[in-house]
């Protein structure tokens, strides 16, 4: 995507320095846009740990990276035996795991880069590799904006071309993937293609992504956006004013239920409750064929810190307990469809199942 006048990703390589990575500091937006170079695997855990990286999408692609960067490190010593070298990376990898638990994206792009390095144990292989899984998750979020637009087309269609109103939820756009997105990439190809859409964006607390991620992602793109609190979607819907409602995924069961950043399963409520088509947007890489049920995923609790401060001002009383779970799952049964780089499907096994295959 463009920002200004040139494109970028939200990750890339260092061609003039092997041993740089460099990644869009998504913890400075909307306010400065700066890039931040990872050199170690511990910079990538910490970017990945600390949010400066998010969105399983993109979360798998610096894991790529970070498995990358340890075996330089591991390679460069003075005890560079393969066998010291693949066991020193696979500790790593193994900590690289730890950092965000609910996106399957990271364990399998770990696991990935980890089998590439038992046949390949060379550092061109594994930027190869690297590089080759980014290109491949870019362009799988391109086919889901293709597979996406259809959805937003027929709906365009049905209003006689008058505006389609969007809900999301959280970022799922370009930021939170190599390039495109996921929710977010079938907004973008409708928009270019000259159909009006417009987007209420999910402030989305406690780490305001919406407000801070998306509304910037959509004014820089020129889509038409509306910025609203959390809990105003409801309403919205209740009203007449949202036509569907498209959201990411951190990872999806093998019955299609969703986990997505927490406030997801409350517009899926509220979206079933109104008869206003839901659906979520994720690579086939998302979909965790070894969960069957949604009390199988492993939710991830962040820092109270989130929810008691912004940016450092403290908005909660001292001495409060605060509970901060980052996301919650949608069943498959309140999910009108998965948009996926293979094609939409339903939310039920039999359907998952074929499309992943």
């Amino acid at each position: 995507m463009k920002v200004g006048e040139r494109y970028y990703r939200s990750i890339w390589h260092d061609k003039a320095d092997r041993g740089s990575v460099h990644v869009i500091d998504q913890r400075r937006l909307p306010f400065a846009f700066e890039v931040m170079t990872l050199r170690s695997v511990s910079d990538v855990y910490d970017a990945i740990r600390e949010m400066a990286v998010r969105g399983a999408p993109l979360i798998g692609a610096a894991a790529a990276w970070g498995v990358y960067l340890s075996f330089l490190e591991h390679s460069s010593g003075k005890k560079n035996e393969t066998g010291n070298v693949y066991n020193a990376v696979i500790s790593d990898a193994q900590r690289l795991k730890s950092a965000r638990p609910t996106a399957v994206n990271l364990a399998w792009a770990v696991d990935y880069m980890t089998g590439v390095m038992k046949f390949f144990p060379d550092a061109d292989a594994l930027c190869r590799a690297a590089e080759g899984l980014c290109d491949e998750e870019a362009e799988r979020s391109r086919l889901i904006g293709v597979n996406g637009l259809r959805v937003i087309e027929a709906a365009s269609s049905m209003k006689g071309g008058e505006t389609v109103n969007i809900l999301t939820h959280c970022n799922a756009g370009w930021l939170a993937c190599v390039d495109y997105g996921t929710a977010l990439a079938p907004v973008y190809m409708a928009h270019d293609r000259g159909l009006k859409v417009h987007v209420w964006v999910d402030e989305t607390r406690p780490r305001n992504q919406g407000s801070r991620l998306t509304a910037w992602e959509l004014l820089n793109h020129g889509v038409p956006c509306t910025l609203i609190t959390d809990n105003a979607g409801g309403h919205l819907m209740q009203n007449g004013m949202v036509d569907m409602v498209i959201v990411g995924c951190d990872r999806a069961t093998a019955s299609g239920d969703v986990a997505n950043k927490t406030g997801t399963y409350l517009k899926a409520l509220a979206a079933f409750d109104n008869g206003i088509p839901f659906y979520s947007a994720l690579p086939v890489s998302t979909f965790d064929l070894s969960v069957d049920r949604p009390g199988q995923i492993e939710i991830e609790e962040r820092d109270a810190g989130e929810v008691s401060t912004i940016d450092g001002i403290r908005i909660a009383p001292d001495g409060v307990n605060v509970s901060n779970y980052g996301f919650d799952v949608t069943p498959a049964r309140l999910i009108t469809g998965l948009i996926t780089d293979r094609g939409i499907c339903r939310a039920d096994k039999e359907s998952v199942l074929k499309t992943v295959s």
